[in-house]
């Protein structure tokens, strides 16, 4: 029986250890302290690499890319002023196609990087305003920056002729006269020399201060009148001095754009301080010295209208690549003067009473584009409707409603960014109009 149980326990022992044997054969043998394999574990090391490699490059390529809008808003930039001094403002609508296409050339081109790192250019300091054309009216279009200022020498010479023949009696057949004859021909030269300076309250509107120094010379030929003279005779006459001072307020009223009008309104004060037409000493009319007929006519030239004047208008200026359409509308009162009296010859005063000089109402258009990227001209035509002049209620003896008609041609030249010169040339169309007027500008800006 010892031996039996002997035998029982190394065969209980035996199969125990084979046990122990075959669960250590089954477990892995490359296993971790967490119970991962180690091939595992160092795949999940190497993709969590991986992962911070793309995302620090997703990171560097998001930089590179704000860079790239940062230097695609300063091309844009350098862009829109580049076509507003050339007056081919093309508006947001173009300025929104050039951003998309360019945002989509980032994203494919691989060239851009590189000229992003280069300076391309700097944002305009004011708002967008009217395209710059060749001025040829007296009111320009494109106003002076907020806090700038433009000083505006300029000169004007203006020449006008004008030949009249009246027959004072009756015939009695043709060709023959039984009367006097009055012949008159009149040649008139004005120059003009003005300083004008401006100044920018803010982007859209300005103030001007013009103060012109007049010259005048008129020869006028006749013969004497209601006389019998069969001699022609020279009357002469001239004067110089300053002229009526000027003061004018400039708003733009819109934002314009490519194929949208700019409305700029102004209003201009002119006052009377030049020497008016009642002060300077007139020729008689009626037999005053040595019982000799006068001309009527000033024996000095006046260099100042006489008159207060209120002017309201308004500029337009319609961009469409690659011209500009322009024009103005306005509407000059003057105001009565009472107690009117001028001076004739011997120092005497003759009584007029009330004055009303007739109002006038003016409208030009014009069309102006550019040549280069300094030069431009401009091509436009001004008429003026002016009415009639009355004394003490009535119309004056020999007033008639006028109509002044010129045509304008105009150029301007950059000389440089603060520096531009304007010549305008101005030729009359109806008769009551100067045969030619030339205006030459150099605007400068501080």
């Amino acid at each position: 029986m010892a031996g039996k149980s002997s035998r029982s326990k190394y065969a209980a022992g035996c199969v125990g250890l084979l046990c122990l044997g075959m669960a250590h054969a089954q477990q892995p043998a490359s296993s971790t302290a967490d119970g991962l394999p180690a091939a595992i574990r160092q795949n999940v090391i190497q993709q969590g690499e991986r992962l911070d490699a793309m995302r620090s490059q997703l990171a560097a390529q998001m930089a590179q890319i704000e860079q790239l809008k940062r230097a695609l808003a300063a091309q844009e930039a350098d862009y829109r002023t580049l076509r507003h001094e050339m007056g081919m403002d093309s508006g947001d609508k173009s300025a929104g196609t050039a951003n998309t296409a360019a945002t989509s050339g980032v994203a494919t081109t691989g060239t851009a990087v590189a000229a992003a790192s280069q300076p391309v250019g700097r944002a305009p300091v004011r708002e967008p305003g009217p395209p710059a054309v060749a001025p040829i009216f007296e009111q320009p279009g494109v106003l002076t920056p907020r806090g700038k200022f433009v000083i505006e020498p300029s000169y004007q010479f203006g020449y006008s002729s004008a030949d009249r023949v009246d027959l004072i009696g009756y015939t009695v057949i043709p060709a023959v006269l039984i009367g006097l004859i009055d012949a008159r021909q009149v040649r008139t030269t004005t120059q003009t020399g003005a300083l004008a300076l401006r100044y920018g309250l803010t982007n859209r509107m300005e103030l001007e201060l013009r103060v012109p120094y007049l010259h005048s010379h008129t020869d006028t030929t006749s013969r004497e009148i209601f006389t019998g003279s069969a001699e022609d005779r020279v009357f002469t006459s001239s004067g110089h001095g300053l002229g009526d001072i000027e003061a004018t307020a400039r708003y733009q009223m819109n934002d314009g754009g490519a194929d949208k009008p700019y409305f700029v309104g102004w209003l201009r004060f002119k006052s009377r301080t030049g020497r008016d037409p009642f002060d300077v000493t007139t020729d008689c009319v009626n037999r005053c010295i040595q019982n000799v007929t006068g001309t009527g006519m000033p024996l000095q030239l006046p260099t100042g209208s006489g008159f207060y004047s209120l002017q309201p208008g308004v500029t337009w200026l319609y961009p469409s690549d690659p011209v500009v359409f322009f024009g103005n509308l306005s509407y000059l009162h003057n105001f009565a003067r009472h107690g009117v009296s001028r001076r004739v010859l011997g120092g005497d005063r003759e009584s007029l009473g009330t004055i009303e000089v007739g109002d006038v109402v003016d409208l030009s258009l014009g069309m102006g584009f550019a040549l280069n990227d300094k030069a431009s001209i401009s091509l436009g035509y001004d008429q003026s409707f002016v009415g009639l002049t009355r004394q003490n209620g009535k119309t004056v003896a020999g007033s008639a409603k006028t109509v002044l008609g010129t045509l304008l041609v105009g150029g301007s030249y950059r000389l440089s960014d603060r520096r531009t010169l304007n010549v305008a040339l101005g030729v009359g169309i109806t008769r009551d109009t100067p045969d030619a007027t030339v205006t030459v500008r150099l605007p400068t800006t501080y």
